[in-house]
């Protein structure tokens, strides 16, 4: 998606995983900005300003033909001109596969190398996004695939703002970041503005998808913004990640990372060592 002319995109994402449907699965959820329903019914209820022109595309990769593709766009014409503040809507795709864990010589996430490991500073973690400018982050919507076994979520939302060496938001696990908790127990849920629609086992070949929007409470920038979550407590995990991050922002913006190719979107397993995973190779 291309607001008022600009020649990058402000949007640029897999459809699927726009719509919070990571791992090439599809399941049905509602929240208050996405909804998918039967069948194959995708739809997305955020507000996206622009001054004089909008530029929506759609790219099939794939190898087979799409024999059937249908949409409906709604849009509000104003009698007189935007606020010259207004913000325009983002969102930006990212995937980690797998990202690097420090270690594969671990048993489980109560190893004492684990637990007493720190990171206070946010290196290595997995990178929801990074943004320059002015604006507000309103949510993401993230897919792991595990390569370990274990619970996957115990790695700190981090949140550096305007250039911060260290965050102002560090939150105390993946579960609560999502706003459930205790590793979700044997729960989906799905909610207005946070949810779990699919919850894995805890072991290698695993899959959960996740969401948090912040509709009711954003989280401003004036200058910069970097949101990022570690993968396990300290980025011990080598697990696959794969997320779309949802922000507001003046123009112009930072050029987004290159969208990987359909083949390295593929989630597939890895080996990297660790519970329940093969040697990582030599």
């Amino acid at each position: 998606m291309n607001w008022d002319g600009e020649s990058s995109p402000s949007v640029e994402a897999p459809i699927g995983d726009f719509f919070g449907l990571g791992l090439g699965q599809y399941f049905l959820y509602q929240s208050i900005p996405l909804a998918v329903s039967p069948d194959k019914a995708l739809n997305s209820f955020f507000p996206m300003p622009f001054q004089k022109h909008a530029h929506i595309s759609v790219a099939n990769e794939g190898k087979e033909k799409v024999g059937a593709f249908y949409f409906n766009i709604d849009y509000r014409a104003c009698a007189k001109p935007l606020a010259a503040d207004t913000l325009y809507f983002h969102a930006q795709y990212r995937q980690q596969s797998p990202a690097k864990g420090w270690t594969s010589d671990w048993a489980s996430n109560g190893d004492a190398k684990v637990n007493d490991k720190k990171n206070l500073d946010g290196k290595d973690n997995y990178t929801w996004l990074e943004a320059t400018g002015r604006g507000h982050f309103v949510g993401v919507t993230m897919s792991v695939l595990q390569n370990q076994d274990g619970w996957w979520g115990e790695g700190d939302d981090m949140f550096f703002v305007d250039g911060e060496s260290l965050p102002s938001i560090n939150g105390t696990g993946s579960e609560d970041y999502f706003l459930g908790a205790w590793d979700f127990g044997s729960h989906s849920f799905a909610y207005g503005s946070m949810g779990a629609p699919v919850k894995g086992e805890e072991h290698a070949g695993s899959r959960s998808s996740v969401y948090r929007f912040h509709l009711d409470s954003p989280i401003p920038f004036t200058k910069s913004l970097r949101a990022t979550i570690e993968h396990g407590h300290a980025n011990v995990r080598s697990d696959n990640f794969f997320s779309v991050a949802y922000w507001y922002q003046s123009e112009p913006h930072a050029a987004p990372p290159a969208l990987p190719s359909v083949e390295a979107r593929i989630p597939r397993l890895y080996q990297v060592g660790g519970p329940g995973n093969a040697p990582a190779p030599r």
